[in-house]
């Protein structure tokens, strides 16, 4: 697990596309944002945050995954199920990716930036459609860096606003960068969000070839994988063919993070242990 304060391949960062969004402001439609989600937490109280606006009522496992308080890494790797999924969005290669995914007929998780919304404000329906949507913050900044009302204003803003335009109950969320701490684990929790990581990561937001994309999650693929990709890189896109086939020629379904943690949940045990968890810990070092 990556830890507070712990420096973030900085280099990288520059390279990424949502880079350039750490030093953004949240936009005015953030701070309603999390007036409404606090007033809506006030009146259900926060211990009952999970269930009363998160998942749906069919997904007790994931109910008692976000009560735990503690990222996900990865799934019990009992299945055939794998989760594809792909931060930033939207941005300019989001149809692109809904395309492929839909002439494949393959299901993925979307995190986006809450303020990316307007780029395609139709984006974060569709994605719902094609397997499921989470929180990625409102500006895509290193979380552990702002004031606890900061990150709230983050969580709670692209929470509502992504509910907004996917018409659909958010309940996933994932830091930018990978960069979590206690404080952001319990935050999340406060506001019914399940935290996600990874345990595959394409390193595609590092600057990797279409190919080495492919390859570098091709090699991770296996049943209760998460796996880490951009939809912001025209890179991904290409790499998707070969990915897809890989899937196929394994016999791995490609689920939503939701049904795969349904289909085949982590113990408490596995996901206290984190990256260690997935038995995949040199692979879940970089982030976004």
């Amino acid at each position: 697990m990556l830890a507070s304060g712990t420096p973030i391949l900085v280099a990288a960062l520059a390279g990424c596309g949502a880079a350039g969004q750490i030093r953004g402001r949240v936009v005015a439609g953030a701070g309603s944002g999390v007036r409404e989600a606090t007033a809506r937490l006030r009146e259900g109280g926060a211990s009952r945050g999970a269930t009363a606006r998160g998942p749906d009522p069919k997904s007790a496992v994931v109910r008692s995954l976000i009560a735990l308080g503690e990222p996900i890494y990865c799934a019990a790797r009992r299945g055939n199920e794998v989760a594809l999924t792909f931060d930033d969005g939207p941005g300019p290669y989001t149809r692109l990716v809904l395309d492929k995914l839909r002439k494949h007929v393959i299901r993925a998780t979307f995190f986006d930036v809450g303020r990316n919304i307007a780029v395609m404000p139709t984006a974060p329906r569709q994605e719902q459609a094609l397997g499921g949507l989470g929180d990625h913050t409102f500006t895509h900044p290193v979380l552990t860096a702002r004031p606890p009302a900061g990150a709230r204003r983050e969580l709670a803003g692209a929470q509502l606003a992504l509910e907004r335009a996917s018409g659909a109950p958010v309940f996933l969320f994932r830091p930018p960068y990978g960069v979590h701490d206690a404080r952001i684990d319990a935050l999340a929790r406060t506001l019914g969000l399940l935290e996600v990581m990874w345990s595959v990561d394409s390193a595609d937001s590092l600057g990797a070839s279409h190919a080495q994309i492919a390859r570098n999650v091709i090699a991770g693929m296996r049943g209760g994988a998460i796996i880490l990709m951009h939809e912001n890189h025209g890179q991904t896109v290409r790499a998707l063919r070969p990915i897809f086939a890989a899937l196929a020629m394994r016999h791995l379904h490609a689920v939503s993070v939701a049904q795969l943690l349904t289909d085949d949940p982590p113990s408490p045990q596995q996901v206290r242990a984190g990256q260690r968890g997935c038995g995949t810990v040199a692979q879940a070092q970089t982030g976004d």
